[in-house]
């Protein structure tokens, strides 16, 4: 499985990005599709995720403020995130999950900087 993001950038604190993600390859149904963040000196975390019948799970820190959604026809997953603070500034991964096997696929990040 393949993943390709986009859509990272800098923008000023109460601004608004949207990622994108595509997956290609060995697509099943059956899985979940969602966003983790790493920032300096800070393990991974996750941001939010989404299976594929449309459960969504989303960090605290994010709650009513990013948005995650899915195509699945075209197997992508996009993170709408709204007011933006410093402390979003991270590089945002991409991850694909089978569910039965609990494989796991990695993009190769996209920075996403929050200036204040």
């Amino acid at each position: 499985v393949r993943l390709v993001e986009s859509g990272g950038g800098l923008v000023q604190a109460g601004g608004s990005l949207t990622l994108s993600c595509a997956a290609s390859g060995a697509i099943f149904s059956g899985n979940v599709m969602g966003w983790y963040r790493q920032a300096p000196g800070k393990q991974r975390e996750l941001v939010a995720a989404m299976t594929s019948g449309s459960m969504t799970n989303y960090a605290d820190s994010v709650k009513g403020r990013f948005a995650i959604s899915r195509d699945n026809a075209k197997n992508t997953v996009f993170l709408q995130m709204n007011s933006l603070k410093p402390e979003d500034t991270a590089v945002y991964y991409c991850n694909y999950r089978r569910q039965v096997s609990g494989d796991d696929y990695w993009g190769q990040g996209t920075q996403v900087t929050v200036s204040s």
